[in-house]
């Protein structure tokens, strides 16, 4: 499975954990660090002997390159290997399957293990589904176009007077209501797709988006594209990202427990740094 270097040193101590545990014949999935986690027999994953990862049709970037996850190319799909090189399976022993971001987070039987594709963990969507501990936390980022009025805003107040818009049901909506709180009040759109539209069109003056999206929508999509700049991180306005599972699987627990042995040896800051742009070209505005 091809690798980037730095995905291969940030995973080379969970494949060495992983290998001393198949020496002491432990049951696979099982890893050294996660003893303190019920045991998973394999019979409890979709398919014995093997992680089934799901993710979007399709998967865009930065989260999966060229919509090939199986390249390891990509922030989470890189971060899906790591889970599950420290859940003890080989890179050759993960599956993909392809779900629509709807059909993942409903209720009922999964045809999938996991699956990323930047879900963010509520406590509506906690009734259908179980969630990992979070593997990366988004800012929101205010973004417009050349010529936009918007274009010169430098500061939050610059943008109280300006048309501004995000997908419905988002934090970055909310972030636009509680943060800037725009004379006009917020433009919702039911995707971003429609809000990047309504942005080319000049029916809002900017969008906010999280700071991902921010960067490969003014590097990639939009002619012109503008990153005005982050909104300050406050409770509330950052979504954390979290692995979804089955309601009440079995697996819950081991999962969370890998990522979180990820945040803690730095791999998850690793793969951020190396797959998300720096947040050093969107200052935080006040």
């Amino acid at each position: 499975m091809p690798r980037t270097p730095a995905l291969t040193r940030a995973l080379s101590l969970a494949a060495a954990a992983a290998a001393a545990i198949a020496l002491a014949g432990c049951t696979a999935g099982e890893t050294a660090e996660q003893s303190d986690a019920p045991a998973v027999t394999a019979s409890e994953f979709v398919t014995d002997g093997k992680l089934t990862i799901g993710t979007g049709e399709p998967a865009y970037f930065p989260w999966v390159l060229d919509d090939a996850p199986e390249s390891g190319e990509g922030f989470e799909s890189a971060v899906a290997y790591a889970v599950a090189e420290e859940l003890g399976f080989a890179a050759d022993d993960v599956v993909w399957v392809r779900t629509t971001f709807d059909q993942a987070i409903a209720p009922g039987p999964k045809d999938f293990d996991v699956n990323l594709q930047q879900f963010s963990i509520t406590d509506e969507r906690k009734e259908a589904v179980d969630f990992s501990s979070p593997y990366y936390e988004t800012t929101q980022t205010v973004i417009t176009i050349e010529g936009s009025r918007a274009a010169g805003a430098t500061s939050i107040a610059d943008l109280k007077n300006l048309s501004i818009g995000a997908q419905t049901g988002t934090t970055s909506l909310a972030a636009i209501e509680s943060q800037i709180a725009p004379a006009g009040g917020a433009q919702v759109f039911n995707t971003n797709d429609d809000a990047k539209l309504a942005l080319q069109s000049g029916t809002v003056d900017a969008i906010v988006v999280d700071l991902p999206t921010a960067f490969y929508l003014t590097g990639a999509e939009l002619t012109g594209g503008l990153i005005i700049g982050q909104l300050p991180q406050t409770a509330g306005t950052g979504d954390e990202f979290g692995l979804v599972l089955a309601k009440d699987s079995p697996l819950t627990e081991r999962v969370t427990a890998a990522v979180d042995t990820l945040r803690e040896n730095g791999t998850l800051d690793a793969l951020a740094e190396e797959w998300l742009a720096s947040a050093a070209e969107a200052p935080v505005l006040e």
